[in-house]
């Protein structure tokens, strides 16, 4: 038994071959493709994957549909994007988990090694635990940009990791795709703001994936975030140990940050009818 793999691209020719040699073990890769304007669906044709086009709305709309919506091959998909590769560690992990009919869990989340100016940025830009092999009849994902699953029954995590191109197309890029980020991530942190506290995640759940998921909607509501964000990186997570390159990375995450910042601000003055 093998492991169904789900990329999902729009216009990443750059990326997407190395991705899907990387899992040409498996028998069913599938790509869910929002009708890319370059080469990725033919390069994904002629590797062997599947091609499946659906326009792009957002993120957890998107995931839930192909779960819903494709028949994969085997029980277990595991997600992949198209700037990330599989590891023979996690290969050999996840067909161990397929062949093991005694697991009771229905998810697990994977580590990556997050790689920028040709290095792994190890403290600055933590593996960060994200779910990513499930049986799909379980899963289910909420938030417009960075989706968190909602996972029906219990959940486990895996010891190898991802390798994570993350800039792999270039700084600008990177800063065009945060652009559009902040401005979902800045709608959802307005949903966050005016909602219970007790309806969020607790900070102290024994579960680390929950935790992550709190100290997210946690940050939302406090003062000088751009600023505690590059601390918290570069101070606390120790990423002055990877260089110059970890410093630029805690920089751009901090920008990153207050666009979000700014983007609530004027979302919420909008909402007032005040000027922007």
């Amino acid at each position: 038994m093998s492991v169904s793999i789900l990329i999902l691209t729009l216009n990443e020719e750059t990326n997407l071959s190395e991705c899907l040699q990387s899992v040409k073990w498996s028998d069913d890769m599938v790509v869910l493709d929002s009708f890319s304007s370059d080469q990725t669906v033919k390069i994904a044709e002629e590797i062997g994957a599947r091609v499946v086009q659906r326009r792009f709305d957002n993120w957890s709309a998107h995931q839930n549909w192909a779960l819903e919506q494709i028949p994969f091959k085997h029980p277990w998909v595991f997600y992949l994007d198209a700037d990330e590769r599989m590891t023979e560690e996690l290969k050999a992990e996840l067909i161990s988990i397929a062949h093991d009919p005694s697991r009771t869990a229905v998810a697990y989340y994977c580590g990556r090694r997050n790689m920028f100016m040709g290095r792994w940025i190890r403290h600055a830009m933590p593996p960060g635990m994200i779910m990513r092999l499930f049986r799909p009849s379980h899963v289910r994902f909420e938030r417009l940009v960075n989706p968190v699953p909602v996972i029906t029954g219990p959940h486990g995590y895996l010891n190898g990791m991802l390798v994570h191109y993350n800039f792999s197309k270039g700084i600008s890029e990177w800063i065009e795709k945060h652009n559009r980020y902040s401005q979902l991530e800045a709608l959802e942190g307005m949903k966050l703001i005016h909602q219970p506290s007790e309806a969020q995640p607790g900070l102290l759940s024994a579960d680390r994936a929950l935790r992550r998921r709190a100290l997210k909607n946690f940050s939302f509501r406090i003062p000088w975030r751009p600023l505690l964000k590059f601390l918290y990186l570069y101070i606390w997570q120790r990423g002055w140990l990877d260089g110059r390159a970890g410093f630029r990375y805690c920089v751009l995450q901090s920008f990153y940050e207050y666009m979000i910042v700014l983007k609530m601000r004027e979302l919420e003055r909008r909402k007032r009818g005040l000027p922007i």
